[in-house]
Protein backbone atom coordinates (compact mmCIF):
# COMPACT_ATOMS: atom_id res chain seq x y z
CA UNK A 1 0.00 0.00 0.00
CA UNK A 2 1.55 3.03 -0.70
CA UNK A 3 1.57 6.65 0.62
CA UNK A 4 -1.51 8.14 -1.06
CA UNK A 5 -3.73 5.39 -0.65
CA UNK A 6 -2.92 5.27 3.43
CA UNK A 7 -3.76 9.02 3.24
CA UNK A 8 -7.22 8.28 1.43
CA UNK A 9 -8.07 5.23 3.89
CA UNK A 10 -7.23 7.57 6.35
CA UNK A 11 -9.54 10.26 4.93
CA UNK A 12 -12.27 7.75 4.19
CA UNK A 13 -11.92 6.32 8.25
CA UNK A 14 -12.03 10.68 9.12
CA UNK A 15 -15.13 11.17 7.11
CA UNK A 16 -17.13 7.82 8.61
CA UNK A 17 -16.61 9.62 11.67
CA UNK A 18 -14.61 6.45 12.95
CA UNK A 19 -11.19 9.28 13.64
CA UNK A 20 -11.73 12.57 15.29
CA UNK A 21 -9.81 15.83 13.53
CA UNK A 22 -6.86 15.38 15.75
CA UNK A 23 -6.55 11.61 15.62
CA UNK A 24 -6.62 11.70 11.73
CA UNK A 25 -4.11 14.78 11.80
CA UNK A 26 -1.86 13.03 13.80
CA UNK A 27 -2.20 9.58 11.66
CA UNK A 28 -1.88 11.57 8.61
CA UNK A 29 1.34 13.21 10.16
CA UNK A 30 2.58 9.45 11.06
CA UNK A 31 2.08 8.56 7.78
CA UNK A 32 4.10 11.73 6.14
CA UNK A 33 6.90 11.42 8.74
CA UNK A 34 7.21 7.93 7.92
CA UNK A 35 7.65 8.37 4.28
CA UNK A 36 10.15 11.44 5.33
CA UNK A 37 12.05 8.71 7.33
CA UNK A 38 12.43 6.29 4.63
CA UNK A 39 13.48 9.30 1.77
CA UNK A 40 16.14 10.21 4.21
CA UNK A 41 17.74 6.47 4.57
CA UNK A 42 17.61 6.47 1.09
CA UNK A 43 19.11 9.12 -0.12
CA UNK A 44 22.41 9.86 -1.94
CA UNK A 45 24.76 7.79 -0.41
CA UNK A 46 22.70 4.40 0.74
CA UNK A 47 23.98 1.50 0.82
CA UNK A 48 27.67 2.87 -0.03
CA UNK A 49 28.50 3.01 3.35
CA UNK A 50 27.84 6.37 3.94
CA UNK A 51 24.06 5.75 5.12
CA UNK A 52 23.01 5.19 8.37
CA UNK A 53 25.29 3.52 10.01
CA UNK A 54 23.15 0.02 10.53
CA UNK A 55 26.31 -1.67 8.57
CA UNK A 56 28.69 -0.77 10.89
CA UNK A 57 26.84 -0.90 14.09
CA UNK A 58 26.06 -4.41 12.94
CA UNK A 59 30.16 -5.21 12.42
CA UNK A 60 30.51 -3.41 15.76
CA UNK A 61 27.99 -5.82 17.63
CA UNK A 62 29.90 -8.74 16.46
CA UNK A 63 31.36 -10.84 19.25
CA UNK A 64 32.48 -14.16 19.51
CA UNK A 65 30.39 -16.68 21.34
CA UNK A 66 31.38 -18.36 24.47
CA UNK A 67 29.49 -20.76 24.48
CA UNK A 68 29.02 -22.31 20.95
CA UNK A 69 32.47 -22.51 20.31
CA UNK A 70 35.05 -25.12 18.65
CA UNK A 71 38.35 -23.58 18.97
CA UNK A 72 37.61 -19.57 19.16
CA UNK A 73 33.66 -18.90 18.91
CA UNK A 74 34.46 -17.12 15.62
CA UNK A 75 31.11 -19.19 13.78
CA UNK A 76 29.18 -19.27 17.22
CA UNK A 77 29.15 -15.41 16.96
CA UNK A 78 28.78 -14.98 13.15
CA UNK A 79 25.96 -17.83 13.55
CA UNK A 80 24.44 -15.06 15.92
CA UNK A 81 25.10 -12.42 14.29
CA UNK A 82 23.59 -13.35 10.48
CA UNK A 83 21.02 -15.88 12.22
CA UNK A 84 22.91 -18.76 10.20
CA UNK A 85 23.52 -22.06 12.25
CA UNK A 86 27.05 -21.94 13.80
CA UNK A 87 27.93 -25.45 11.37
CA UNK A 88 27.68 -23.73 8.21
CA UNK A 89 29.98 -20.99 9.12
CA UNK A 90 32.40 -24.29 9.74
CA UNK A 91 31.75 -25.45 7.03
CA UNK A 92 32.12 -22.48 5.32
CA UNK A 93 35.72 -21.95 7.05
CA UNK A 94 37.08 -24.80 6.03
CA UNK A 95 36.16 -25.02 2.71
CA UNK A 96 37.73 -21.83 2.30
CA UNK A 97 41.01 -23.32 3.99
CA UNK A 98 41.12 -26.16 1.81
CA UNK A 99 40.22 -24.39 -1.55
CA UNK A 100 41.73 -21.35 -1.26
CA UNK A 101 44.31 -21.60 1.70
CA UNK A 102 43.12 -18.26 3.55
CA UNK A 103 40.02 -19.69 5.51
CA UNK A 104 41.98 -20.07 8.48
CA UNK A 105 43.84 -16.94 8.08
CA UNK A 106 40.77 -15.21 8.71
CA UNK A 107 39.57 -16.90 10.97
CA UNK A 108 42.96 -16.62 13.31
CA UNK A 109 42.51 -12.89 12.45
CA UNK A 110 38.76 -12.91 13.67
CA UNK A 111 39.91 -14.69 16.80
CA UNK A 112 42.11 -11.83 17.40
CA UNK A 113 40.35 -8.64 16.55
CA UNK A 114 36.83 -9.89 17.49
CA UNK A 115 36.32 -9.30 21.18
CA UNK A 116 34.29 -12.23 23.27
CA UNK A 117 30.62 -11.90 24.20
Amino acid sequence: MNVSDEIKRLHELHQAGALTDAEFERAKAKVLDSVVNLEKQSGPGAGSGNGNGDFASEIGALRRSRSDRWLGGVCGGLGKASGMEAWIWRLVFALFTLTFGFGLLIYLLMWIFVPEE
